[in-house]
């Protein structure tokens, strides 16, 4: 029988009028789907568990004081959720987690609240965290603490799915499956009908995949259409008709990503051929004569990451993205066009601390390897967007710290939008026309005055000039 926990924790249990972050994010990353039974353990009030059965999810909660009496049994996911930072014992915290640990059967889901909460938090130094004015206890985590931790009580090598909340599969097969989804996009199949639109679909799998499917990896609907053809005569049907520029193209971008994927998966703990996913021994079957030779393409390509010439090198040579003398910025929508190193080096940071759910773009530092997310929330909107927040992990330490802009009344803001973007983004034209005007107009004279929202105002009426969505006009006068 259970334990109840016996401390004023159940005022920490707040209530939600939308998924929690940690719940978001596995429902985004597909853990929580409608074939697995889910254990919210810890549920407090329970918001997190309603909500997913509005959503067709198999849930059941537990918590020691909102609902003791619910049954606690193995669940294929259990969802761990701000429940180890509010226990002051040290001793209980490890015996919870493994416990979660022990109920789960595919993968543990944990969430705590990071350091950079802290001015959120008022309290005293109580233990190793801080106990509140409420009776509360908060034990704020470091993010590479946290992964840790979890790595050691759980005895298995977890993945950070976003910052402060960490992924321990049971199964090492299943975590090289979650890598592969967030490295290489699965490839979308178009509608199927009849057999001239399955044969339609699979020409245009072909040219981006550059390789046929097996038929595990073909929606059912376009297999069943395709069912009565010969695997010859499909084979020449796609070869007549399939574009071969598109298909040299889909080889190239199929052997990078696999590249990419090893190289992660070597950085995160890398497994036998047979565990990889079934598209990824495809992959390498098709693009590569062996597996070795796979790794060891790889294994160079995290060696030149490590250098720093070859860093600002392809820096220097990418077609997307901003150069400064001490980093690359690059739109989240351009980055998988950068060069394979640099998309490297941003997975193996959201690898290492977590990727952030509201990000816009991303700052690579050409020195040392650090990673930052900005989160300009406004930037397709706004003609010079404004920063909201900044996550960065610092790749040789793993320290990560947070900085927020939402009250501060002067805040930094972009210039030259369009440099972020890939060339051929739609919006490119309209932004680079903006940026060829306040040229001309002359409000980009005195660069280190602009790069906050009062310098850049300051400018705006130097030069006699105010914005009307992305054009700039004539002043109005007061």
């Amino acid at each position: 029988m259970e334990t109840l926990w016996n401390s004023e924790r159940r005022l920490t249990a707040i209530g939600r009028a939308n998924l929690s972050v940690p719940a978001r994010q596995a429902l985004a990353d597909r853990q929580l789907t409608d074939n697995r039974v889910i254990l919210d353990y810890g549920c407090g009030r329970g918001d997190d568990v309603r909500t997913l059965k509005r959503l067709g999810c198999t849930v059941n909660g537990w918590d020691p004081y909102f609902s003791p009496e619910a049954p606690l049994e193995p669940s294929d996911v259990v969802l761990l959720t701000y429940v180890l930072n509010v226990i002051e014992d040290a001793g209980e915290r490890r015996t919870t987690l493994k416990r979660a640990w022990e109920l789960a059967t595919s993968v543990l889901i944990v969430s705590a609240r990071l350091t950079w909460e802290k001015s959120k938090v008022r309290g005293q130094g109580f233990g190793d965290g801080l106990l509140t004015s409420r009776g509360t206890f908060q034990h704020l985590f470091g993010a590479s603490e946290l992964r840790a931790y979890v790595e050691e009580v759980t005895g298995t090598r977890v993945v950070s799915a976003a910052p402060g909340v960490v992924y321990a599969f049971k199964d090492e097969a299943a975590r090289l499956a979650y890598l592969a989804q967030r490295i290489v996009p699965d490839a979308e199949w178009l509608a199927s009908e009849d057999t001239t639109s399955a044969i339609a679909a699979l020409v245009d799998y072909v040219e981006r995949r550059g390789r046929q499917p097996r038929v595990e990896e073909t929606p059912r609907a376009t297999a069943e259409l395709l069912a009565h053809l010969k695997p010859g005569e499909v084979k020449r049907l796609v070869r007549d008709s399939a574009d071969p520029g598109a298909m040299a193209e889909g080889v190239r971008r199929s052997t990078l990503n696999t590249l990419l994927y090893l190289a992660v998966e070597l950085f995160n703990g890398r497994g036998p051929f047979s565990s990889l996913p079934l598209s990824i021994q495809l992959d390498v079957r098709a693009f590569f004569n062996s597996y070795r030779e796979a790794c060891q393409r790889s294994d160079r390509l995290l060696l030149k990451l490590r250098d720093d010439g070859y860093v600002r090198g392809a820096m220097n040579a990418s077609s997307v993205g901003k150069v400064t003398p001490t980093a690359l910025y690059v739109h989240r929508r351009a980055l998988d066009r950068a060069p394979t190193v640099l998309r490297l080096y941003e997975h193996c940071a959201s690898i290492a601390a977590g990727r952030p759910q509201e990000w816009s773009v991303v700052k690579l530092r050409h020195q040392g390897r650090a990673v930052s997310w900005l989160d300009y929330p406004d930037f397709d909107k706004d003609p010079h967007p404004r920063i909201l927040s900044s996550y960065m992990v610092d790749l040789q330490s793993l320290e990560t710290s947070h900085l927020s802009y939402a009250h501060s009344q002067n805040r930094p803001l972009l210039h030259r939008k369009h440099e972020f973007l890939a060339p051929d983004d739609p919006d490119v034209p309209r932004y680079r026309r903006l940026t060829e005007s306040e040229v001309k107009a002359g409000l980009y004279e005195r660069p280190h005055l602009i790069g906050t929202e009062d310098g850049w105002e300051a400018e705006l009426v130097r030069c006699g000039r105010q914005l009307r969505g992305h054009r700039l006009v004539r002043r109005v006068a007061d």
